[in-house]
């Protein structure tokens, strides 16, 4: 420990009586205290229910979902098309019996197309219609065998053509076909610049009427709407077969870089950050150049008199690039920035010099604690089952319940379309007598129990525990790694002295002691985010809302609880420090820390602001490296070096999820980083607060920091 005097600069009264009275000095203080309570027991309990409530969702949704309604295409029957171990396994394709009724409105409101479908094993490769068999078949019976494997395993020839068509046992003309997402679709293609199926462009429906290829376009794209995010999904998924190893090999590439970025951190934090700086100042400075330069131009030119009144409001943004005043305003503004940024470095350099060495003493701490690279791995873990969890239950409860069938009307209208029905029972009724040609088919799962009344309930339930969950993780890992940082400041001889295991230690206390303080925190965050949530969805549905005023205040919701999440995080940040050395509740830890910064406000804007520039800094460097790699590998730019994938649907599913993950990673390794910044300046805080850096009561900074300080008398204290 550091034993030097400071001289007391006059501090302000009033500050005290705002914002709270420093800790006293406690001799026996040594960093984290060892001997604490449980805090917030009632959040803990509350924490608790939730969770195991979360468990039995996930226990009731396993029992009543079903993910296979997902993963396979479902006949009118409600049948599984290639599921294994039942007699359609070799039927792995849908077929429609009459794709023409899928340009039916109803498509669209049902999600369902208003025709019998059937699992087939493979497409039409022909053009045939019910009526040409029944003559076919007397010169040759394979035309029968070809054209059955389309209808119900009940199909009989020895049926009329009435008969056969009223039961839907066939369908009524088949067309060549080929499977899309595991369904028969006609065999588009372009002959002369002409839209053909098949190499036809005209052919018969099996009712009379003769058809064109756009006509059976049409109806294929009612079925597309239901399908094309499906469709996007299974390329994305293939692609993701194909590059998984690359995708690993990226990220791991990213994981090693951001370790070197760290462990170089502690020589090179000042000049990254006065490096992104004068690269700021001189693109602001370029930018003054060249919006000068256009204003000289255009007063140049006979046009010069234009002004914003003479174009009035425009949409167009770039009509107003024409005006010289809209250069010149541009030029003046620039200029203020330039100006604003330099006064900021000229007044502030020392605050930031301040600041620049806490981020070097925060890269030996963590050369002090390596266990600390390594925490990022299990919050990637814990977030990992959440999501999991979140996702597959989720599946679950969307796939819950039994068949539901209803009555679809191919055409016209009638009393029971869309009730439900019974497809075994069906044809006795009076339904198909009262609406003639309608059919009973599958519509969704579903159920009238109570548990399948409530399942909009548990959805949102489920949303709400993952929110809280997840944040609940976020925080262990911050108070975890705050005690162990704080242990390291709080030493005198740093390295020499930490205890054995000081982040398992840390991360023990805070999960025995500190689980309903950190849920507490965190509740508040999934609160809000939950809120935000809720008004993204009224958003998205209410988008096409003419009340303007109703868009304003809707907008400014989602700005202010976008700026409240950022505030309480900040503020729970600080907390989890504050309870992991102190020990006390949320409530007191959160008052303790907001005094503590506030009597420091210049030091805390000034280090979180250049602690992130770096940090940004070095993500950017990051994810900018290893998406500049990716970029080359998928799109084949560097086959001398290394051959990447050649059959890619989509290139930019695998460089994007390099390019997110690669962030996400720098920013997992970042973010200890960031703690552990966090972490020292608020026990360098606390310790102006206790000690004054006399021989009774001496400082536990690190020499270096303590002549920074003596240098640029910043932050003394009373004796």
């Amino acid at each position: 420990m550091i034993q030097l005097f400071f001289t007391e600069p006059p501090d302000s009264v009033s500050e005290e009586q705002d914002f709270g009275e420093p800790r006293p000095y406690d001799p026996g203080f040594k960093g984290p205290i060892a001997e604490r309570n449980c805090t917030d027991v009632l959040c803990c309990m509350v924490f608790i229910l939730f969770v195991l409530g979360y468990i039995l969702l996930g226990l009731a949704a396993w029992v009543h979902g079903d993910p296979r309604r997902v993963a396979y295409p479902t006949d009118s029957e409600g049948h599984f098309c290639g599921q294994k171990g039942t007699p359609y396994e070799n039927k792995s394709i849908l077929f429609y019996f009459n794709l023409f009724s899928c340009a039916s409105p109803s498509v669209l409101i049902n999600l369902q197309c208003p025709t019998t479908q059937i699992c087939v094993s493979k497409c039409p490769e022909k053009f045939l219609t019910y009526l040409e068999i029944q003559t076919l078949y007397k010169r040759d019976e394979s035309y029968w065998e070809y054209y059955r494997q389309f209808c119900k395993p009940s199909a009989k020839l020895m049926k009329t053509i009435s008969e056969t068509l009223l039961d839907n046992d066939c369908p009524k003309a088949i067309f060549p076909g080929k499977p899309f997402l595991q369904r028969c679709f006609p065999d588009f293609s372009t002959k002369n610049g002409t839209l053909t199926v098949g190499s036809r462009t005209l052919f018969e429906d099996g009712s009379g009427k003769t058809r064109n290829a756009i006509e059976l376009r049409q109806a294929a794209n009612g079925v597309n709407k239901i399908l094309e995010a499906r469709s996007v999904g299974l390329k994305v998924f293939e692609d993701y077969v194909t590059t998984w190893h690359w995708i690993l090999m990226g990220l791991i590439i990213a994981m090693i870089l951001s370790w070197m970025f760290l462990i170089l951190m502690r020589f090179i934090a000042g000049f990254l950050f006065w490096f992104f700086m004068f690269g700021v100042l001189g693109i602001i400075a370029y930018g003054i150049w060249y919006c000068y330069q256009e204003y000289t131009s255009l007063q140049e030119q006979p046009s010069s008199s234009l002004t914003v009144y003479d174009i009035g409001i425009q949409t167009n943004m770039n009509m107003y690039f024409h005006l010289k005043q809209a250069w010149f305003v541009l030029t003046i503004l620039l200029s203020i920035t330039e100006g604003s940024v330099v006064l900021l470095l000229i007044f502030l350099r020392k605050q930031i010099r301040v600041a620049i060495f806490l981020m070097k003493e925060g890269s030996r701490a963590i050369g002090c604690i390596p266990g600390t690279l390594l925490y990022p791995i299990l919050t990637f873990i814990l977030l990992s089952i959440c999501i999991s969890y979140w996702a597959v239950t989720a599946i679950f409860l969307a796939t819950s319940g039994i068949p539901i069938y209803k009555v679809v009307i191919p055409q016209g209208q009638c009393i029971h379309e869309n009730k439900t029905c019974d497809p075994e029972i069906f044809n006795t009724t009076d339904i198909p007598k009262v609406c003639p040609g309608a059919l009973c088919i599958f519509a969704s799962y579903g159920g009238k129990s109570l548990y399948h009344q409530y399942i909009s309930t548990f959805h949102v339930y489920n949303l709400f525990v993952f929110l809280w969950l997840v944040n609940f993780v976020i925080a262990l890992g911050q108070c975890a790694l705050s005690g162990a940082f704080a242990t390291y400041y709080w030493t005198g001889n740093k390295c020499d002295d930490i205890p054995p295991h000081p982040l398992f230690t840390s991360f023990g206390r805070a999960l025995r002691y500190h689980t309903g303080s950190l849920a507490f925190g965190s509740l508040l965050i999934a609160l809000i985010q939950f809120y935000r949530i809720v008004l993204q969805y009224m958003d998205r549905h209410l988008k096409n809302a003419q009340n303007n005023i109703a868009k304003f205040f809707q907008c400014c919701l989602k700005c202010c609880f976008w700026c409240l999440e950022n505030v309480v995080k900040f503020l729970n940040k600080n907390a989890y420090i504050m309870i992991a050395v102190h020990g006390e509740n949320f409530c007191t830890s959160a008052r303790d820390a907001f005094n503590l910064l506030m009597r420091n406000i210049v030091k805390v804007a000034v280090t979180d602001e250049v602690t992130f520039l770096i940090l940004l800094l070095g993500k950017i460097l990051v994810t900018g490296i290893i998406g500049v790699l990716a970029f080359l590998l998928f799109t084949e730019r560097m086959p001398i070096i290394v051959e990447g994938p050649t059959s890619l649907n989509y290139y930019w599913v695998p460089l994007l999820t390099v390019i997110f993950g690669s962030y996400l990673i720098a920013h997992g390794f970042f973010s200890v980083y960031a703690m552990c910044v966090e972490t020292i300046f608020i026990c360098f805080l606390e310790d102006l607060d206790r000690n004054s850096g006399t021989v009774t009561r001496p400082y536990f900074m690190t020499e270096s920091l303590l002549k920074i300080l003596m240098k640029d008398d910043i932050g003394t204290k009373r004796q």
